[in-house]
């Protein structure tokens, strides 16, 4: 019985089900209150392709965390001790049947919404296969398809209501340099295993110091997206979080060029997924008397 449990938390290590867990409600955040005002909550949640593609994105993503967690099994034992223990208790072999069963199951699921939805999950898996195989190593690239690939999730959404409104690339462009900063955070974070098993990331090339100016750069870049979001399109009460996200990443940047250890890199990290965190429980604000109104038609829906 204690065994079972440890693969089970060994599982859920590798998987990361908590992260899986917050994009799903930021996929069906951003399907309510962004992509489909016009329709009901329980229109939503209860529209069957929708919940197919969500799943098919949550599939997805799990067997692309046990991929990453297996091309990284070197790294990680330098990286991350604990948590390599962990992960350690199942098998390779029982990850990689995992893996290519849950993208089987994936593209099975999808083909009941559409042979295009077929095809975007396949080009999917596979991006995030030769990722994990083969672009992580790469210098700069490694970063960015990274970042890409965490944005992916929401683009078959966007797809699916056919809504390319520009305030909604602008803020898939907040989104995607905090991502972005977040994987040269990690990047730092990893700097020794990296160096060992040769690693092309920015800091292993360039160093601490260029990795910094780069990282301080894109927060710059992210400032001029929030201030062109919120000078030129209507946010709602979201503004709350885009100032205060603001001034999360001025500490930040503080804090980035005071210390220079991993203990504070890891410490900026859990800043940035807070920042994420926060972004998706704030999507409401966009319009909190239509959420109001939502969340009161949806009560009076299950009563």
């Amino acid at each position: 019985m204690k065994g079972i449990l440890y693969k089970f938390i060994s599982l859920f290590s590798v998987i990361r089900l908590y992260n899986i867990f917050i994009i799903i409600i930021a996929q069906y955040f951003t399907s309510i209150f962004i992509l489909s005002i016009d329709s009901s909550a329980s229109k939503v949640i209860f529209d069957f392709q929708l919940f197919l593609l969500i799943l098919s994105s949550s599939i997805a993503i799990a067997s692309g965390y046990i991929i990453n967690n297996f091309y990284d099994y070197e790294k990680d034992l330098i990286n991350k001790p604990v948590k390599s223990k962990i992960d350690r208790v199942v098998r390779k072999r029982t990850k990689l049947n995992l893996y290519i069963s849950l993208n089987i199951l994936c593209v099975f699921i999808s083909y009941f919404v559409s042979l295009r939805a077929v095809l975007f999950f396949s080009i999917y898996i596979f991006l995030i296969w030769f990722y994990s195989h083969k672009l992580k190593r790469t210098l700069v690239v490694g970063n960015i398809v990274s970042s890409v690939l965490s944005v992916i999730p929401f683009l078959i959404i966007l797809i699916y209501y056919k809504n390319f409104e520009p305030i909604i690339f602008m803020y898939a462009m907040f989104l995607f340099l905090i991502v972005y900063v977040r994987e040269l955070i990690k990047d730092l974070e990893n700097i020794k295993g990296d160096f060992i098993l040769n690693y092309k990331t920015v800091p292993v090339v360039y160093g601490e110091k260029t990795s910094k100016y780069i990282i301080t750069f894109c927060i710059l870049l992210n400032v001029a997206v929030t201030y062109f979001l919120l000078t030129y399109f209507d946010t709602g009460n979201m503004y709350y979080y885009y100032y205060f996200s603001l001034f999360l990443l001025m500490i930040f940047v503080y804090v980035l060029w005071k210390f220079n250890n991993k203990k504070y890199y890891n410490l900026l990290h859990n800043l940035l997924k807070f920042i994420i965190v926060l972004g998706v429980l704030s999507i409401v604000l966009i319009d909190l008397d239509l959420f109001l109104e939502k969340f009161y038609l949806l009560l009076n829906y299950f009563m």
